[in-house]
């Protein structure tokens, strides 16, 4: 019996610039399409931290040269970072399936997450997006009035307020495609963050949403089996870069609750994974979550690498 599971696509997934992107979608597109040969249902989301900034920079340089253009919205930049990203990702999906023999559509549904507006995370900017910088780009960004950050010892990066996902506002839309056996690609770049205003207006907050976060609420409000977290390595470490690195097949939420508390785990790394991972898993018995690399998902799923985990 297949397993309904929501895979996350991370940035390695995507490449860093649009020539990269269209060579990763098709290896990305093979190891989505082994699952889907196996016969599991798969909703697929993904990060846009480096393609959302290319945007927002583009059009932010576009309204310095032409005043006639004012500055796009980082909601609206996420709206754009979905329909690019979601054109190469589903036709590179579609030609994975074809090639196989396997009849099934592919569809990208633009989505929107609603945000609370009093969420904290407005006051202190935390999500990286664009490209890495160095040292004295970042001050330079920083004299311009952008809040930078130091990424996880990779480099320095813009960063914007990233809140919690509350509501997933086209999900009966992505529901219904999936139970009518199509592949859907959802919640992209975390979604586009919005918040409601008077009456029934929904209105685009400045600001990105964690896609491991919005991967999480969709897989919920799925009732998924499964959320496939795919990163950068194939398990979760603790001590990690140290001697006594130790690689871990299987977590408890308590466990990962005790080694976030310790401070194993990097913010805006691998932290919001775990913390994502966990609460999936915690949120229905039965509920496992997977972070592992994107070739070995089909592996993780069959219990043979990646780190689970479940209650």
């Amino acid at each position: 019996m297949g397993k309904r599971i929501v895979i996350a696509l991370g940035g390695n997934a995507l490449g860093n610039n649009l020539p990269e992107q269209m060579v990763a979608v098709k290896h990305t597109a093979k190891a989505i399409v082994d699952l889907i040969q196996e016969g599991h249902q798969v909703v697929v989301a993904h990060g846009n931290g480096p393609q959302v900034g290319m945007i927002n920079i583009a059009m932010t340089t576009l309204s310095r040269e032409d005043h006639s253009h004012p500055i796009a919205p980082m909601s609206v930049c996420t709206a754009m970072s979905q329909g690019y990203i979601g054109y190469d990702l589903q036709n590179s999906l579609r030609e994975e399936l074809l090639n196989r023999g396997i009849q099934k559509p592919v569809a990208t549904v633009l989505t929107q997450v609603e945000v609370d507006p009093a969420d904290p995370a407005f006051q202190n900017p935390s999500k990286p997006i664009g490209t890495f910088m160095t040292e004295e780009e970042a001050e330079e960004m920083r004299r311009r009035g952008n809040c930078v950050m130091e990424d996880a010892g990779r480099g320095w990066r813009r960063c914007v307020a990233s809140p919690k996902p509350k509501a997933i506002v086209e999900i009966e839309t992505i529901r219904t495609l999936m139970e009518a056996g199509q592949v859907v690609i959802g919640c992209g770049g975390g979604g586009i963050p919005v918040y409601r205003t008077e009456g029934n207006h929904l209105k685009g907050a400045g600001a990105v949403i964690d896609k491991d976060f919005a991967s999480e609420l969709l897989a919920e409000s799925l009732d998924a089996d499964a959320l496939i977290i795919l990163t950068a390595v194939e398990k979760v470490a603790i001590n990690f870069g140290k001697p006594d690195q130790k690689w871990l097949d299987h977590l408890t939420p308590e466990e990962a609750r005790q080694y976030e508390a310790e401070g194993q785990f990097a913010p805006g790394s691998m932290l919001p994974k775990v913390q994502a991972a966990v609460k999936f898993a915690a949120s229905k018995p039965g509920r496992t979550a997977l972070i592992t690399l994107l070739e070995k998902a089909k592996d993780g799923i069959a219990g043979k690498t990646g780190t689970a985990v479940s209650m």
